[in-house]
């Protein structure tokens, strides 16, 4: 009797514990925000059901025409984390996708939605996934202080975006027409653009140059775009990070159109464009 006893209040403390995993999934925390997946279901199926679909698969009605797709949350792989490349984004990594959209895609900024309404989507998003159940993200990466930037720097950056064989996706001049960019595909099989460098000042996942940072040591997890964590030191990150920065702000004085890129980084020079005439 009294093992049986054992067996039926072990039994019932792995029930409660699981219930508390469960429970935990069905929950976001967020600061002092507790998001709420029921809550979070109905603002779902009132925005979000049309792309991401009603099974949280990127299958939504107008998934066909878009172009990237819409993210599939089953797989719980997020391209905006703050956590180490393979791990389950931190709650508020996907609070801050929904706050600021994902600039050249079809996902806006819910901004205009209540934070605690924000906070019940990201509830309701990780239901789709049993790995929100079954795993804790890792720990957020640590961003160092920013040195001062300087021309030095920039050329450090320069020479590391040659070395690493950024240009091959990105392009030269970061344009996102390199010779491999016509042949990238995301996790799912779609056809991936590298992102435009030189398209402005917005980025998909940040626009400071600590976001830069993050998506260089985390990476952009469903994507060809790899985490260099392993390859650069801090300091040789920042200088990349400078290097891109002053690509976004080159374009913006030249506000030329992309060109055909070379094929290497050795390649000459193209020759300017002529102006254009005037009346």
């Amino acid at each position: 009797m009294r093992v049986g006893t054992f067996e039926k209040s072990g039994a019932v403390v792995f029930l409660i514990l699981l219930s508390s995993l469960f429970s935990a999934a069905q929950q976001s925390r967020i600061g002092t925000l507790v998001g709420n997946a029921g809550r979070g279901k109905a603002l779902y199926q009132r925005y979000c059901i049309f792309c991401h679909g009603a099974h949280g698969d990127g299958a939504g009605d107008s998934a066909p025409y878009l172009d990237p797709k819409p993210r599939d949350f089953t797989k719980a792989t997020f391209k905006c984390r703050s956590t180490p490349s393979g791990s389950l984004p931190l709650d508020s990594d996907l609070y801050d996708t929904i706050t600021r959209g994902i600039h050249a895609s079809a996902m806006p900024s819910w901004k205009p939605l209540l934070r605690q309404e924000r906070a019940d989507l990201v509830a309701y998003v990780k239901t789709f996934s049993p790995r929100f159940q079954e795993e804790q993200p890792a720990a957020a990466i640590s961003v160092p202080p920013e040195p001062p930037t300087s021309s030095d720097s920039v050329k450090r950056g320069a020479d590391l975006f040659q070395s690493l064989n950024c240009w091959q996706c990105h392009g030269n001049e970061g344009r996102g027409n390199g010779p491999t960019a016509s042949t990238l595909t995301d996790s799912k099989g779609y056809a991936i653009k590298p992102f435009d460098l030189t398209s402005g000042t917005r980025l998909k996942c940040g626009d400071s140059d600590q976001a830069i940072f993050r998506d260089l040591i985390t990476g952009l997890d469903g994507t060809p775009m790899p985490s260099f964590t392993s390859a650069l030191t801090p300091d040789q990150v920042w200088d990349v990070v400078h290097y891109i920065t002053t690509l976004r702000e080159t374009a913006k004085h030249q506000g030329s159109a992309p060109a055909a890129e070379p094929k290497g980084p050795a390649a000459e020079p193209k020759e300017p464009a002529a102006a254009p005439k005037t009346d």
